[in-house]
């Protein structure tokens, strides 16, 4: 069973800094890219940030500059910095993992539980 346990989100007042942490747990055999999504009430998930198994990134115009995605692939786990933290940064933070299980399969994806993160202005 491979499970993503996500940690670190919290209430923060405008311009603070919250670090989210994701690990993967369980057996497998390889993580491809690791990311965060997020989703704000009466809106549709949005990529946040991703990062590739070689450490290519990707953001988000609404965060670049912002938030630095990074990953510890020893610990299987990725991380998110936020800094300069905004009120329309409010969400649920999701974190997503491609995971392949086995030589014998293909990545697939996997979602953490999400955790809240609320900015007050």
């Amino acid at each position: 069973q491979v499970q993503l346990v996500e940690s670190g989100g919290g209430l923060v007042q405008a311009g603070g800094s919250l670090r989210l942490s994701c690990a993967a747990s369980g057996t497998f055999f390889s993580i491809n890219a690791m990311g965060w999504y997020r989703q704000a009430p009466g809106k549709q998930r949005e990529v946040v940030a991703v990062i590739a198994s070689g450490g290519t990134t990707t953001y988000a115009d609404s965060v670049k500059g912002r938030f630095t995605i990074s990953r510890d692939n020893a610990k299987n786990t990725v991380y998110l910095q936020m800094n300069s933290l905004k009120p329309e940064d409010t969400a649920v933070y999701y974190c997503n993992a491609q995971i392949r299980r086995s030589v014998y399969t293909v990545h697939s994806d996997y979602w953490g539980q999400g955790t809240q993160v609320t900015v007050s202005s």
